[in-house]
C-alpha cells in the first residue's frame, strides 16, 4: 500500500479521503463525444498506413503517398502508426479523459510536423494516387481537428488521481523526461535542418524522410516530459504500452532490414542498441510500475 499517491492538502499530486469520488460527481475528466468521434475516424487510417508501411516497406513507389527509401524508414513511420492505432483506441473505450490526455500534444505537433514536411517537399509526392490525396487531407486537417479536442477537453481534468493510483518514483520521472527532451530536440533539429543529421544518420535519408524521422523522434519525447508535471501512472499507463507497440514494431524493422542500415556509421550501432535498450528500460518501467499498481488494489 506504501507504492499508493498518500493524502495531500497541497492539491499535489496526492488525493485527499473521498477527493477521488467528488471530482467524478462534477462529472470532470471526461472523454467527450467529439474526442471519442475523432478517435473512431482516425484509426482506420492508421491502419490502412501502418499495414502498408510495416507489411509492404518496399512497395511505397506503387502504393503510397511518396517513395520512401530505405524500406527502414517506411517502417519507422509505421511503428509510429502502430502505436497510433493502439493510443487512439484507447481514446475511443476509455472513460477519463487524464488517462490519455498527454499523448494528444505529441499527436498535434507530430501531424504539424508532418503536414509542414508535406508542402516543404511537395514535389516528392504521387499526385493524383488515391492515398496522396488521402496523406494530404489528413495531414491538413488532423492538427486541427487534434488541436480542437485539446481545446474542448480544457478543464476536464483537475489532477487528481483516481482510486488505486500510484505514483512513479522521480528517479523514474527525471530520466525519462530527460530521454524524452533529448529524443525531441534530436526530431526538431533533424526536422529544422536535415543537412546536418542526414549524412551520419544511421541509414541513408533523403530531406523529406529526414524531416518525417525527425517528426517521428518527437512523438515519445513529447510524452516523456510531461512527466516533469504529472507523476499519476494512471496518467501515462496506456500512452506507454503506445511506446511500447512502436518499440516492438521498430525491433522488427531492424530485424527485417538490417541491411538498410550502414554499419560503417557509428550511429547505425548506436541507434540499434539504442533501440534494444530503450525497449527493456521501457518494459522494465511499466512492468514495475504495474506491480505497484496492483499492490495498491
Amino acid at each position: 500500500m506504501s507504492s499508493s499517491i498518500a493524502p495531500d492538502q497541497s492539491g499535489g499530486p496526492g488525493f485527499r479521503p473521498g477527493a477521488a469520488d467528488r471530482h467524478r460527481a462534477r462529472a470532470l475528466d471526461r472523454v467527450r463525444a467529439y474526442t471519442r468521434v475523432l478517435a473512431y475516424v482516425i484509426i482506420p487510417f492508421l491502419v490502412a498506413a501502418a499495414f502498408l508501411l510495416l507489411v509492404l516497406p518496399g512497395g511505397t513507389e506503387q502504393h503510397f503517398a511518396w517513395t520512401i527509401e530505405p524500406p527502414i524508414t517506411a517502417m519507422l513511420l509505421g511503428s509510429a502508426y502502430a502505436g497510433g492505432i493502439w493510443f487512439f483506441s484507447q481514446v475511443a473505450v476509455q472513460r477519463h479523459w487524464h488517462r490519455v490526455r498527454h499523448g494528444f500534444p505529441a499527436v498535434l505537433v507530430f501531424a504539424s510536423l508532418a503536414s509542414a514536411a508535406t508542402f516543404l517537399h511537395w514535389d516528392r509526392f504521387h499526385f493524383g494516387h488515391l492515398s496522396f490525396i488521402t496523406w494530404v487531407v489528413l495531414y491538413v486537417t488532423t492538427p486541427v481537428l487534434v488541436l480542437a479536442a485539446i481545446i474542448l477537453q480544457r478543464g476536464e481534468d483537475d489532477g487528481e488521481p483516481e482510486a488505486g493510483d500510484v505514483s512513479i518514483p522521480a528517479p523514474w520521472r527525471y530520466v525519462l523526461a530527460l530521454v524524452g527532451a533529448a529524443a525531441t530536440l534530436t526530431g526538431l533539429v533533424l526536422f529544422a535542418v536535415p543537412s546536418i543529421l542526414v549524412d551520419t544518420w544511421a541509414w541513408d535519408l533523403a530531406p523529406l524522410s529526414a524531416r518525417i524521422v525527425g517528426a517521428v523522434l518527437t512523438l515519445p519525447g513529447l510524452v516523456n516530459v510531461w512527466m516533469l508535471w504529472d507523476a499519476r501512472w494512471s496518467a501515462f499507463r496506456r500512452v506507454f504500452q503506445a511506446q511500447l507497440v512502436s518499440l516492438a514494431c521498430i525491433l522488427i524493422a531492424i530485424a527485417v532490414r538490417f541491411g538498410d542500415l550502414v554499419w560503417e556509421r557509428p550511429s547505425a550501432a548506436m541507434f540499434a542498441v539504442g533501440m534494444v535498450v530503450s525497449a527493456a528500460v521501457y518494459t522494465a518501467f511499466y512492468v514495475s510500475l504495474e506491480r505497484r499498481r496492483a499492490a495498491s488494489l
